[in-house]
């Protein structure tokens, strides 16, 4: 045992002073920017500007009931070493993988249009509307929608800058883009502040009609999707740290079962922490406060700029519909008429920020989960997993069906496929309040899965990475409070209508 004790010894335990931390964070300020931008940049805006501080009881009940949501999957995957999808598999007949693979394909598409038509929205007022270029002109004459045109630009660019960094790239480009977006936006903000007597909408409840898709948006985008918790957790397995670098060598070693995703169980998952040596322990022990810490912040920034979107669209453009390819020149608005004409520029660097990093972060995230299911739903997949550079081989890529193509697979879908829906529907407010409202149906089973494999494979003894009992019972409240939210916008707004077409 000294000598597996040995191998150990020799990791090298991340610093925690705030600076230290701030270095290592990565899956958490990716995650928060994955969310920003269509639902902060775009949702928040047109609930301020339609409906102005009515809507604003669903920022902080989104957040706050769906932290836990997210939160599970980080432990789970910081627990472990093993993503939620390889949870997922040991269901019987793999129902929980088919779900999320069918769900996925369905949002690679029409969610990663809503994503792509924020983006060309913004460049659509830049080169259009404020430089007066002639690419809209230009397009229109040989029959093609100028947002495509800039949406398809913006996911080529994606995809390449993806495929050549991966990861890496993911999480250097959110550092940056997550400051230019804060600074710009706080600062803005600062200069005239939504009166305080705003503040108590926070905790009045009112639905005013025509508001449930904007309602459904919210609930579904903030902080974002439910099913990016999936894609936190392989971007925590990327990072490989903590439970995630070890978890071989522990398998190799005996201290946990080997895991198949086509012979083993869930209890094959469980890693009982306190039976590793000290130094193990501490090592993972503190990449999981890194992680959570991470994620907090990520949730918070998140939520302060959801906020703060909505109280300026509702001081600075009620009343207004906010829709249209010009939308960014109006939310503009806001910023020129609040400070000036030059804060154009930097409204416009914040609004690219917010919306190219989510569309960015996206063509990595959803093939990066189509790939996971695959390599748990597939043998000839399971064979040649991985997708970082160090894991590949030549069959990885000369093999078509390996996890690495198909995610670069997934990928070149997402991009036709959203260019395409982008063309025929070149209407950026309404994809945008459609994807996030797909977003949030799908977002009670997520939440459970989430929660039900982390309550039976981490073991309770497990006081470090086992959820508190405040935590689980926050939890399942707040599964049942989305699931009811869900259910009552399907009757009312799914249900009943077709009832009373079948009926008149």
């Amino acid at each position: 045992m000294s000598n597996k004790s040995d191998s150990f010894s020799t990791l090298p335990l991340p610093e925690t002073s705030p600076r230290g931390m701030f270095r290592h964070f990565g899956p958490g300020l990716v995650l928060m920017m994955t969310g920003i931008g269509t639902s902060h940049l775009v949702t928040a805006p047109a609930a301020g500007g339609r409906f102005e501080f009515a809507l604003l009881w669903c920022i902080p009940v989104a957040y706050v009931f769906k932290y836990y949501g997210f939160e599970m999957a980080f432990r789970f995957t910081n627990a472990t070493g093993r993503s939620m999808l390889d949870a997922y598999s040991t269901a019987p007949r793999k129902w929980p993988v088919w779900y999320v693979l069918i769900t996925t394909l369905i949002q690679c598409a029409l969610g990663q249009a809503g994503r792509l038509a924020a983006a060309a929205a913004v460049l659509f007022y830049v080169f259009s509307e404020y430089l007066g270029l002639g690419l809209t002109n230009w397009a229109q004459g040989i029959g093609i929608d100028s947002l495509a045109v800039y949406g398809f630009g913006l996911g080529a660019i994606s995809v390449a800058i993806v495929l050549y960094g991966r990861y890496a790239a993911v999480e250097m480009a959110t550092k940056v883009l997550a400051g230019i977006l804060f600074v710009s936006t706080v600062g803005v903000y600062l200069v005239e502040p939504a009166p305080f007597s705003a503040m108590g909408r926070f905790f009045t409840v009112e639905v005013p009609g025509g508001s449930w898709l904007i309602i459904a948006a919210f609930l579904g985008l903030l902080p974002t999707g439910m099913d990016v918790s999936l894609q936190a957790s392989e971007w925590g397995k990327a990072k490989r740290v903590g439970m995630g670098r070890i978890r071989e060598k522990l398998e190799e070693q005996g201290y946990v079962r080997p895991f198949d995703a086509f012979s083993s169980t869930k209890a094959d998952l469980s890693v009982d922490v306190t039976k590793l040596p000290e130094h193990a322990q501490e090592y993972c022990r503190r990449w999981f406060r890194i992680g959570l810490m991470d994620f907090t912040l990520g949730h918070i920034v998140s939520f302060i700029l959801a906020t703060i979107f909505l109280l300026l669209a509702a001081v600075w453009l009620y009343p207004s519909p906010i829709e249209g390819r010009a939308v960014i020149g109006e939310i503009a608005r806001i910023f020129t008429d609040s400070v000036g004409p030059g804060m154009m520029v930097v409204f416009i660097a914040g609004a690219f920020a917010a919306t190219f990093s989510t569309a960015f972060n996206y063509f990595d995230g959803w093939p990066r989960v189509v790939a996971a299911c695959c390599r748990n739903l597939f043998r000839s997949t399971a064979d040649l997993p991985g997708i970082a550079a160090d894991q590949l081989t030549p069959a990885h890529r000369s093999v078509m069906s390996s996890e690495y193509n198909i995610y670069r697979i997934t990928m070149f879908y997402s991009l036709v496929a959203a260019v395409v829906i982008l063309a025929g529907i070149p209407r950026p407010v309404y994809l945008v309040l459609v994807s996030s409202a797909l977003a949030f149906f799908i977002a009670p089973v997520i939440s459970f899965l989430n929660l039900y494999y982390c309550l039976t494979v981490i073991p309770k003894t497990d006081k470090a990475f086992y959820p508190s009992r405040f935590a689980t019972l926050f939890s399942w409240l707040s599964l049942v409070i989305f699931t009811g939210l869900t259910v009552v916008i399907i009757v009312a707004r799914v249900i009943q209508p077709l009832l009373a077409e079948l009926g008149g």
